[in-house]
């Protein structure tokens, strides 16, 4: 059965024909974005699948426009490029990196320091109510893309069962890890640093390829408020879970939502109760939190107004670990884009560390890790510089048969590397449980 009947792929025809410039077209429909996505992604080079804590999807496939940019301005100038798209309305997928640069010919090939695009075909499902959009570039006959969208039929439900091996690799391996943490708190006990975030990485290469739209299925459905993400770039994803919204404008008001401080999930209520008390009161976890929110303060002051943040922290509670968490509210003069606020917090101490500067050297000179678009951002963004950008956490990059999963863990100078070292391995554990599933 056609995804798109034949009379709706002429009511968008009809409306490409009597516009110039950049066409857009839209009709609503009555289908699941991520059904979309599973029948249209194969077919093109370029999609995004996404999903927010609010329930609200996005969905993207093929490119109508692209943009990236890159060094100490790369922000600013893909704010500059969206805002210049003629079309306010339009939705604009955008995705960048921990780092402002690129490592030649690295696992990131694919993925530009920043980056966006305005999908060929989009669907947005906001407040349950889903909406088709073609854009056609200016010059371009629409055929080949309606005639992509007339062929897309809804796909059947299949069960995907596993039957290949996996083999796991611990990039570095986990002893050299837990010295590299034993070697940041001495750095931290000497003074040079307060915190400094320390990533690493599991390499995993099954016998077979990765079934991506099956695990970011599992992963909307296991982890239903966090933003999970699917970016597809040539032959490799980008996908994950993250819990953390980075910066979100909408209609003048800002909102973020700053992660640190971690404890493990208990094993029934009263433990896990326990646990969230204990991580609550723990000096060493608070301190690593404040750190965090002192910096974001300090950083918004003059782009926020009305900032509004909590003086003790809640608990976030997700499927496998607990953080401290702290609501950041406010407003923001007219004219300010989420990413005028992305590029005044980025990175923030929950990705990087406190000195930012210093600590970014650190992990340069010592993590021997290409994080790529790990700890940097994924999100949206409009021409009116409404959007949202959560950090690129619980994440993994996949290319065939192939995944290089991430996590990290704040060090900080009373912090113990087997309990670092047990973080990484509750953060990296959803995604590894579905993609090497035995």
């Amino acid at each position: 059965m056609p995804l798109v009947s034949a009379e709706e792929v002429g009511s968008l025809a009809a409306q490409l024909a009597h516009s110039d410039g950049l066409r857009v077209a839209r009709i609503g429909i009555d289908f699941d974005p991520f059904d979309f996505a599973r029948t249209g992604a194969p077919l093109v080079d370029r999609a995004v699948a996404y999903s927010m804590p609010d329930g609200d999807r996005l969905v993207g496939l093929g490119t109508a426009w692209h943009a990236t940019s890159s060094g100490p301005d790369r922000f600013s100038d893909l704010s500059e490029s969206i805002e210049g798209l003629p079309d306010p309305s339009l939705t604009v997928f955008l995705g960048y990196s921990f780092l402002d640069e690129q490592t030649p010919n690295g696992l990131w090939t694919n993925f530009a320091p920043a980056e966006a695009f305005v999908p060929r075909i989009g669907i947005h499902r906001i407040d349950g109510r889903s909406t088709l959009t073609v854009v056609i570039p200016e010059g371009e006959d629409a055929d080949r893309t309606l005639g992509l969208l007339a062929g897309m039929r809804r796909p059947d439900w299949v069960p995907v069962v596993d039957f290949g091996d996996h083999q796991i690799e611990s990039r570095p391996p986990v002893g050299d890890w837990a010295h590299l943490v034993a070697d940041a708190v001495t750095t931290i006990g000497a003074g040079d640093l307060d915190k400094v975030v320390l990533a690493r990485s599991v390499k995993v290469e099954s016998s077979e390829a990765v079934a991506i739209l099956r695990v970011f299925r599992q992963l909307v459905t296991a982890y239903p408020d966090c933003y999970n993400f699917a970016w597809k770039s040539g032959p490799s994803v980008f996908m994950g879970a993250s819990p953390e919204l980075l910066a979100e404008v909408r209609g003048g008001q800002f909102r973020s939502n700053p992660l640190a401080g971690s404890a493990r999930r208990g094993e029934g209520e009263d433990e896990d109760d326990a646990i969230g008390i204990a991580l609550l009161t723990s000096s060493k976890d608070r301190n690593e939190h404040q750190l965090v929110v002192d910096d974001m303060r300090e950083r918004l002051s003059g782009i926020v107004d009305d900032l509004t943040i909590p003086d003790i922290p809640a608990l976030k509670r997700m499927a496998t670990v607990q953080h401290l968490s702290t609501l950041i509210t406010g407003t923001v003069p007219v004219g300010t884009s989420v990413l005028d606020t992305v590029a005044a917090l980025h990175p923030t101490p929950a990705v990087a560390g406190v000195p930012t500067v210093r600590a970014v050297d650190y992990i340069r000179e010592h993590e021997h890790l290409d994080r790529g678009w790990y700890t940097g951002g994924i999100g949206w963004m409009a021409p009116t510089g409404d959007g949202a950008v959560a950090i690129a956490l619980r994440c993994g990059l996949v290319s065939d048969s192939t995944t290089h999963l991430f996590a990290g863990a704040g060090i900080v100078a009373d912090s113990d590397p087997a309990a670092e070292l047990l973080e990484t391995r509750l953060k990296l554990r959803p995604l590894l449980e579905l993609v090497a599933s035995t």
